[in-house]
């Protein structure tokens, strides 16, 4: 556990490397990532959490939380276990969540990869997609969890095609009731600070997965990357393919984080001297 001094927060580390923090949406759950976490491990000291309020970590409270209190967390645990500085990757609320570290809390951010954040928000008031939260909030309030959430679900692509693991399922139903009262309103309102992610001082990179087109998870990207002058990819799959196909999802990832780390990092000296190279061109 590490605590952030307000809560405790579930955490695994894997590898070593240059630090890649990766933080996961919907659910709050490590699990999500175990398996792109455990690939990345032979490059990266990957590090993945529980968020507050969710599965293994503390903070459920019966209050509501608030993107700058997921953020601050995310802030802490770089701070502490990352020696202050690392490549970030958030996928869909984590995403959010890593928009809003990068505008707070810039020192601790060496690059940033926002994959799928579900700002609707960015989208026109005409959009059919502008006010999902306020559906799904509503339809809680009608309902309860299991009905909302289920609804949730059944609008991200791909999903029912493919078994979850057993372990995060049950981890993931059980944070359904918070994720629908504590945490759903903060998601559905937040919208990013667009002059402090346009004048950062370290890459962000924009992206959406090639089959979530015209989603209300993929084309906020789109509008986020163009409000900010940031560059924009397009990842292989669905919203997560990391669990659907972890080694197809690595792939991609892992040659962007690699491109980052260099830019951060810039050419090591080595590579620029010819030191332990005999005359006639062979490797002492």
């Amino acid at each position: 556990m590490f605590n952030t001094g307000e809560v405790d927060l579930y955490y695994e580390r894997r590898g070593t490397g240059p630090f890649v923090v990766l933080i996961t949406g919907a659910g709050g759950d490590a699990g999500f990532f175990s398996q792109l976490a455990e690939s990345l491990s032979d490059s990266f000291t990957v590090i993945t959490y529980d968020r507050r309020g969710n599965s293994r970590s503390t903070g459920r409270t019966g209050a509501s939380t608030t993107v700058r209190e997921q953020s601050d967390d995310t802030a802490a645990l770089i701070r502490g276990l990352a020696g202050g500085s690392a490549l970030v990757f958030g996928n869909s609320a984590g995403a959010i969540t890593a928009l809003d570290l990068a505008a707070r809390h810039p020192d601790v951010v060496r690059a940033l990869i926002a994959h799928e954040p579900p700002v609707v928000g960015v989208l026109p008031t005409t959009d059919p997609w502008h006010d999902f939260f306020d559906r799904i909030g509503a339809r809680y309030r009608e309902t309860d969890a299991a009905t909302a959430g289920g609804e949730f679900v059944r609008t991200i692509r791909g999903e029912g095609e493919y078994a979850w693991p057993q372990d995060l399922a049950g981890r993931f139903f059980g944070n359904a009731d918070y994720l629908l009262s504590s945490e759903w309103e903060a998601w559905g309102t937040w919208l990013p600070d667009e002059e402090a992610l346009t004048n950062a001082s370290f890459p962000i990179i924009l992206g959406a997965g090639s089959e979530d087109r015209g989603l209300y998870y993929g084309r906020p990207s789109v509008e986020i990357a163009r409000r900010i002058n940031a560059p924009w990819v397009e990842f292989p799959g669905i919203h997560l393919e990391f669990l659907r196909n972890p080694a197809r999802f690595d792939a991609a990832l892992r040659v962007l984080l690699t491109q980052l780390h260099t830019a951060a990092e810039g050419i090591p000296d080595a590579w620029g001297t010819l030191s332990g190279i005999e005359p006639g061109g062979s490797s002492v």
